[in-house]
């Protein structure tokens, strides 16, 4: 394919990128949006495979063929209570495609470039080996945590900020001995200890946050991944691949300061993996006894109230719940009630986990409400139905200022007239937490699988 004809299609791509990220900012359109995402990336990759860019079509088959048999297993074989894990693999992946094709790219004998031409060329490669080296462990540990392979509980090393501090210094002194250097070997060793620091400091800047703010982890490094690939686009001349990462960087970026807005996070802090930390002092002890509850109880009660609010969380999507919550949801509409959803921003692993999963059992979008818009509204709740859910619906968050989740918004579920929260145990949360929740007097707790406790309501409702 001619360069004309390449460039037009770039354009179209990139069109239709911008359309599909304009569609997944609402629940009616994201379906819409992903088709967009879709058709973009199909018509990116069939006028790259038809330029002159491509030199050897058998290893291009063959890397096609070991990638898309790699998509295919995780698409069928992932269950949706794992994609934060693959989102977060996904992300590794770029990350280290970012640091292959910058060391591919340099001693590449078939770039020579000469004056500032060749100091751009080597800022590119040097920036897109450091963003993509940090995206690379940082996502690997991300994936750990959120996999339960590694203690969610941030890591708090004496000094932490001044050794970021100091990696980020050594970079910056490589990277200025680097470019301009007129020594491959000298300039690959250079290249060689800057990815090394930069491992090092993915890891220690991911273990640094806490299990209760991965979620963010995970948009913030979605924007990471966004930068490393526009970072190989200027490496390898590629005008798609430039504006595609600057889409998924910045959008990944707004969502993340988003996100922090709402935990009531620094933005600064959470790049610098300074977040979710404790603050200093004795966290409290919580003691009393659970006051536990029936399904067929539960099931009176439903039948009693008027309004009624469902705090979906993680639990749900363990137990795959989400469609029997539909059903009762339908069956208490049906009957007068006056049933919404409150999604916590960050719910579940990754933003807009329980949008997904409620969008995937067919509840209908116009009740499933966002934080702020429904929080107001727990005094006048009947019942308060929690599923699966804990660091979100903490009091401590705002009445106990030493606790690791201190100043973090959530829904005020202790205010309604009387809340049933489904759990397996009494465990802490993600955050490692306890819940004064359970022991307030207008709290009942529904021990058990989700699912089925869910299920052993409906058929008393029924």
């Amino acid at each position: 394919m001619a360069s004309g004809p390449l460039t037009a299609a770039y354009i179209a791509a990139t069109i239709l990128f911008i359309l599909s990220l304009g569609g997944l900012s609402h629940p009616e359109t994201a379906r819409r949006g992903n088709l967009y995402g879709m058709c973009g990336m199909g018509l990116a990759i069939i006028a790259t495979i038809l330029s002159a860019q491509v030199s050897s079509y058998v290893v291009l088959i063959i890397m096609m063929l070991a990638g898309g048999a790699a998509g295919t297993f995780a698409a069928m074989k992932v269950q949706m209570t794992e994609m934060p894990e693959l989102v977060a693999m996904l992300h590794s992946f770029v990350g280290l495609a970012a640091v292959l094709i910058g060391y591919a790219t340099y001693i590449d004998p078939s770039h020579v470039f000469i004056g500032a031409e060749k100091t751009i060329h080597e800022v590119e490669i040097y920036l897109g080996i450091l963003i993509g080296a940090v995206t690379f462990t940082g996502s690997i540990i991300a994936f750990g945590k959120l996999r339960g392979l590694i203690d969610g509980k941030s890591l708090l090393l004496p000094a932490r900020h001044f050794l970021n501090l100091g990696l980020a210094i050594i970079c910056l002194w490589l990277g200025a001995l680097f470019v301009g250097n007129e020594s491959m070997s000298g300039g690959i060793w250079m290249l060689i200890f800057m990815t090394l620091i930069a491992f090092a400091f993915g890891v220690h800047m991911v273990m640094a946050i806490g299990g209760a703010d991965m979620p963010v982890v995970v948009s913030m490094l979605n924007s990471y991944s966004g930068w490393a690939a526009a970072a190989t686009g200027f490496m390898l001349s590629n005008d798609l691949l430039i504006v595609t990462g600057a889409l998924v960087g910045s959008s990944g970026a707004i969502l993340s300061y988003i996100m922090c807005r709402a935990m009531n996070r620094n933005f600064i802090s959470v790049i610098a993996g300074g977040f979710g930390t404790a603050s200093g002092g004795p966290a409290a002890i919580y003691e009393g006894e659970a006051v536990p509850i029936s399904a067929v109880d539960t099931a009176e009660l439903l039948r009693e109230a008027d309004n009624i609010i469902i705090i979906p969380g993680y639990g749900m999507a363990v137990a795959h719940a989400q469609n029997i919550v539909s059903e009762l949801t339908t069956k208490l509409r049906e009957r007068g009630k006056n049933v919404r959803f409150a999604i916590h921003p960050v719910a579940g692993r990754m933003p807009g986990h329980m949008n997904v999963l409620l969008a995937e059992a067919r509840v209908s979008y116009d009740i499933v409400l966002e934080m702020d818009e429904i929080n107001d509204d727990f005094p006048t709740c009947d019942v308060a139905i929690v599923i699966g859910a804990n660091d979100i619906v903490n009091p401590a968050a705002q009445e106990e200022p030493n606790s690791p989740i201190a100043g973090m918004p959530v829904l005020e579920v202790w205010k309604a007239k009387s809340a049933i929260v489904l759990k397996r145990s009494m465990a802490t949360g993600y955050a490692g937490v306890d819940n004064p929740l359970f022991f307030r007097p207008n709290t009942q707790m529904l021990f058990g699988d989700a699912k089925t406790s869910l299920e052993e309501v409906f058929k008393a409702l029924s």
